[in-house]
């Protein structure tokens, strides 16, 4: 055991355990209060203090990994003070030193079943804690995806609205084009279409909030006759509704499922019209074998804020979306942009968190809080990616593609 690591006796046995797993000089600037008073500090001036409320508790710490942290912390079995930057890396951190490295990544979900009803319990739980909730530490127009951020000074609301015109400018919108937006949140991107570039739109949610609140911003934007909100499963869209000039998936194939990328990229294709281009937009493993994150951190995502939700590699999206007939043109990597937005959130977050307890329990806020940190952290540790990808359904016809034989038109 280190020699700081003072003795706390037969009760604690279990942390006594943990704690002489720790590397020696590991310098974790963490402080443990235990429920009798005793103190521990595994570093000097520690950042971060956790206050063990019970013997109990300590099962979360055997071993420490980061979804046993995270359970004890959002259930109340220690209150944990500090910034949710910092408490996540020293989470991190003692987790590294503590638990065996068997290989560095843990499954994060296995092949699970997807149908409409799942799916839409799925997005109901995440997206429809309460409008307001979210108005609380998103930017004003409530874009709830990864921001872009070109000179990387940006505002999160510049940014936000820099991403919107990255997106609709890679697929040259023109008036008059139809658009459809699967999984359009609350209706910013739709608007932005109608508003800016003359598109008829037509965006799709399973999110009951996100409908409702969407319909009303596209009231008030004045865009009734240019933009349509349903509250629908983009499977369900039919072919009275004719098929579409250009698509836009963003932040939503997290949710599809690796077993069902190929129907979900069929499915576009079949609404896409001939030359028609999409861009979709998701977060994706770095690991090529299977959807993962380390450390334990992805079980408990999967349990409290993304259930069954499933990432996919970015060659298993390329493949998919390949074998379904649309061709990628153009793939760009914004990890390090959502890195920066999750830190942005997360930050807005801690400002708010007496405005955020008076809206929620208590576990609904230490969920959010920990899972904000947690992503911002997991970005920033390339656990865990974002892409967009443009790809066109193009045939064997030069002149079915679109675009310009140059990309330069993306950044003009």
């Amino acid at each position: 055991m280190d020699a700081r690591v003072a003795p706390l006796g037969i009760a604690h046995q279990g942390l006594t355990h943990c704690l002489t797993r720790l590397a020696p000089g590991s310098d974790i600037p963490l402080r443990l209060t235990l429920w009798n008073g005793m103190q521990h500090d595994l570093g000097p001036q520690p950042s971060v203090t956790v206050n063990i409320l019970s013997p109990g508790a300590l099962r979360y710490f055997v071993p420490p990994s980061l979804d046993n942290l995270a359970e004890g912390y959002v259930n109340g079995h220690f209150d944990v003070l500090g910034q949710a930057a910092d408490i996540v890396a020293t989470a991190d951190r003692l987790a590294r030193h503590s638990v065996p490295m068997r290989g560095r990544f843990g499954r994060l979900v296995s092949a699970l079943r997807h149908d409409r009803g799942r799916d839409a319990h799925a997005i109901a739980h995440h997206y429809d804690v309460s409008n307001d909730f979210y108005q609380l530490w998103l930017d004003e127009a409530m874009v709830y995806s990864c921001a872009y951020f070109p000179s990387r000074a940006e505002s999160l609301a510049a940014a936000q609205s820099a991403k919107l015109d990255h997106i609709l400018g890679k697929l040259m919108l023109q008036p008059g084009e139809r658009l459809l937006d699967i999984g359009c949140g609350w209706g910013a991107l739709a608007i932005r279409a109608a508003q800016k570039y003359g598109a008829r739109v037509l965006g799709v949610t399973l999110s009951k909030n996100q409908h409702a609140l969407a319909c009303e911003r596209v009231a008030q934007a004045g865009m009734a006759g240019q933009v349509e909100i349903r509250l629908q499963d983009y499977r369900d869209i039919e072919p009275g509704d004719g098929q579409f000039d250009k698509i836009t998936s963003i932040g939503m194939f997290e949710h599809v499922g690796l077993n069902h990328l190929a129907s979900y990229f069929a499915k576009i294709h079949a609404l896409l019209k001939d030359g028609g281009l999409v861009l979709n937009h998701g977060i994706t493993s770095t690991d090529p074998d299977s959807g993962t994150t380390p450390l334990g951190a992805a079980s408990f995502i999967e349990k409290y804020v993304f259930p069954n939700g499933e990432l996919p590699h970015i060659s298993l999206a390329l493949k998919d979306m390949q074998s379904a007939g649309l061709e990628a043109l153009d793939v760009e990597c914004l990890r390090r942009h959502y890195m920066r937005t999750l830190a942005c959130w997360s930050d807005n977050y801690e400002h708010q968190q007496d405005a955020i307890r008076a809206l929620v329990d208590e576990t609904t806020y230490r969920v959010w809080r920990i899972y904000l940190a947690g992503c911002a952290h997991a970005f920033a540790q390339n656990w865990v990616s974002i892409y967009q990808v443009l790809a066109c359904k193009a045939g064997t016809r030069e002149l079915l593609n679109p675009t310009p034989w140059s990309r330069a038109y993306m950044y003009a």
